[in-house]
């Protein structure tokens, strides 16, 4: 089964991450598949707007743990702090389903979001017991503000879709069943534009935030590659990411 589809809709490239078994959990190969993916569809100039969502019942739980407990490979932190390179092309998160830790960093790096009301956002590194290397210190502040961001990472808290959006995580919450259809229309509404005007505005935006969080990104990179080097426990992170799970099925019922 690939586990990564890519449909086209019109002027919108649909991104599903497909491993519902796992809850689309990332691997080291997953993630590389998606990295390319994103560089691709971004050099395609037919392709207005990109959607990143998942496969039913999640979004992405985050790092594959099984994988975590015997390879390190899918901690790997890289100085950019990004899931994939800058793009171009504006990326629309469709979060339909539980967004957790990684996942939730995938979600702060689409250029906006809208949920199902079946989404569910936590920041669960600290239960777990490894550092954010995709920027999560730097952008959960800047999307929900400081204390609300120190509150889901120090909690490993669930945040229902209804509180994400008005945190501003989320720029609406629709029917899970209308979901990929919203998403798709705002993907036409954002390739109907001007599409030169509408990528230097987005590098615009990018470089302008660029300015604000470089050191923070910097900062973030090394303590999470000294925490992966000198910290992390594999032994443990199983068990963990089964308490993370059992936890959050009793916070969102």
């Amino acid at each position: 089964m690939d586990e990564l589809l890519v449909e086209r809709r019109g002027a919108a490239a649909v991104v599903v991450l497909n491993r519902p078994k796992r809850r689309n959990a990332l691997t080291a190969g997953l993630m590389v598949e998606l990295a390319e993916t994103m560089d691709s569809l971004d050099a395609d100039e037919s392709i207005g707007a990109i959607v990143l969502t998942g496969s039913d019942p999640a979004f992405c739980a985050g790092l594959d743990l099984t994988e975590l407990a015997g390879d390190a490979d899918n901690l790997h932190v890289d100085e950019t702090g990004r899931p994939w390179s800058r793009l171009r092309t504006p990326v629309i998160g469709a979060i339909n389903g539980p967004a957790i830790t990684g996942g939730l960093e995938l979600v702060l790096h689409c250029d906006f979001a809208i949920a199902s009301e079946r989404a569910a956002f936590a920041d669960t590194h600290a239960r777990v017991g490894v550092m954010p290397g995709w920027g999560m210190s730097v952008l959960l502040p800047q999307a929900v503000g400081l204390r609300q961001a120190k509150r889901m990472s120090l909690t490993g808290n669930f945040v229902t879709a209804e509180a994400a959006l008005a945190w501003g995580l989320v720029s609406e919450v629709v029917p899970h069943e209308k979901l990929i259809a919203t998403a798709v229309a705002l993907a036409e509404d954002a390739s109907s534009v001007d599409r030169r005007a509408a990528a230097t505005l987005l590098t615009l935006y990018d470089d302008n935030a660029d300015d604000q969080t470089a050191s923070g990104l910097r900062r973030e990179y090394l303590l999470a590659r000294e925490w992966r080097d000198g910290v992390f426990q594999s032994n443990t992170i199983v068990e963990r990411g089964g308490a993370v799970r059992d936890r959050g099925r009793s916070q969102m019922s």
